[in-house]
């Protein structure tokens, strides 16, 4: 499989703080890969990196083949980079849809005069950006929802919009921050369910953040393991159960 992500000896310092040091990382086209470790191993700076809220004190971020260091976040987006975040981020004042809508409104192409006038393309755009916000909403189950505020779902439902969202912008790469935080364990078995469904459905790459070890092993076919920045060990989940500098420093003898 030919790498679709590549994190080259990347290194993050704030003043004094080294967040992340010489950190490598290869990610195939079309696996789950896996990022865990403790609160403060780097694991968020390393998705602010990838994604272009940071740009990394040394080190360079490859994508399809091409540099992205120093890209514009929305820059990244658009050439197929989604993501979610720890704590959930959607426009909550407005409905499900338009949550959707948003991402799709990004991939539409009109004048100006168009938008003003509401004519040509502007309304064509206006009505694929509907259908397929509908569509995503279907397969996600929360087309019934479409007319209430984001602000009004219960908690699992908005973490299902906020993912919808991601792919609304059509990713190759999905980047996932702790999608399972808060969540007790039977909605996190049913979200390992979910994650498979999209992996499979979209084709998408994942990149996953999360402390729910039974997800992360059950889903991912690679994972990463940072600590203190810097990459402890890395392989199939099985390899990084067995490891025992990742047991004493993260899992503890009860996940081993």
């Amino acid at each position: 499989m030919s790498a679709l992500l590549e994190i080259d000896r990347v290194t993050m310092r704030f003043g004094g703080l080294c967040a992340i040091s010489d950190c490598r990382l290869s990610v195939s086209a079309g696996v789950a890969h896996g990022i865990i470790g403790p609160n403060g191993a780097g694991k968020t700076t390393l998705f602010n990196l990838i994604t272009g809220i940071y740009r990394p004190t040394e080190g360079r971020i490859r994508f399809k083949g091409h540099d992205i260091t120093g890209w514009r976040p929305a820059r990244i987006a658009l050439d197929g980079i989604g993501r979610t975040f720890q704590n959930i981020r959607l426009f909550k004042a407005l409905t499900v849809l338009d949550n959707v809508r948003i991402a799709y409104d990004t991939q539409l192409h009109y004048h100006p005069l168009e938008a003003l006038a509401r004519v040509g393309r502007y309304g064509r755009g206006e009505e694929e950006s509907i259908a397929r916000g509908l569509g995503l909403l279907e397969h996600f189950g929360l087309a019934e929802f479409a007319t209430l505020r984001a602000c009004e779902l219960p908690y699992g439902l908005q973490r299902r919009l906020e993912i919808a969202r991601a792919l609304a912008v059509q990713p190759s790469l999905l980047l996932l921050d702790e999608p399972a935080a808060g969540m007790n364990t039977a909605e996190t078995a049913a979200l390992t369910t979910f994650l498979r469904d999209i992996r499979a459905h979209f084709q998408v790459t994942m990149i996953l953040i999360e402390h729910h070890m039974h997800l992360v092993m059950n889903l991912c076919d690679k994972i990463t393991v940072l600590d203190f920045g810097r990459t402890l060990a890395e392989g199939t989940p099985a390899e990084v159960r067995a490891d025992p500098r990742v047991i004493e420093a993260y899992l503890g003898d009860g996940e081993a």
